[in-house]
């Protein structure tokens, strides 16, 4: 299926165990970061919040997850078991999910995305 325009959509064409794994990856981040906004960007789930935050998607044999260079950078010691590149980091489908490590992630990504907001906020007063 090409074109989608939800999340829901995107995760409805897996089969169901991938489904079970996308859609708790999802519930963690819409815990971990509630004012995030979901989209479709690139054709992935994407959350948002002043500015993109992070993507994923579901591929043959693991999740991808994408949460620009500099989340994998300031993670990578904690990312050896997984094959990562400049700005993804793979989750196996047959291991668990590190959910710990994705909200830690995130809240990085939040963090950075707000002084990112504040610095330009601050350049157009």
């Amino acid at each position: 299926m090409e074109g989608f325009t939800t999340v829901d959509e995107y995760i409805s064409q897996f089969p169901e165990d991938v489904q079970e794994r996308l859609q708790s990856l999802r519930e963690v981040i819409r815990e971990t970061v509630p004012d995030a906004q979901e989209k479709i960007s690139y054709q992935m789930p994407t959350f948002a919040l002043h500015g993109n935050l992070v993507h994923f998607a579901a591929y043959q044999n693991h999740i991808g997850f994408y949460p620009t260079p500099s989340g994998i950078n300031a993670f990578k010691d904690r990312m050896t078991e997984y094959k990562t590149s400049k700005a993804t980091v793979q989750f196996p489908l047959d291991k668990p999910m590190p959910y710990e490590l994705i909200q830690e992630i995130l809240k990085f990504r939040v963090a950075e995305n707000e002084k990112k907001s504040e610095n330009k906020t601050k350049k157009q007063k």
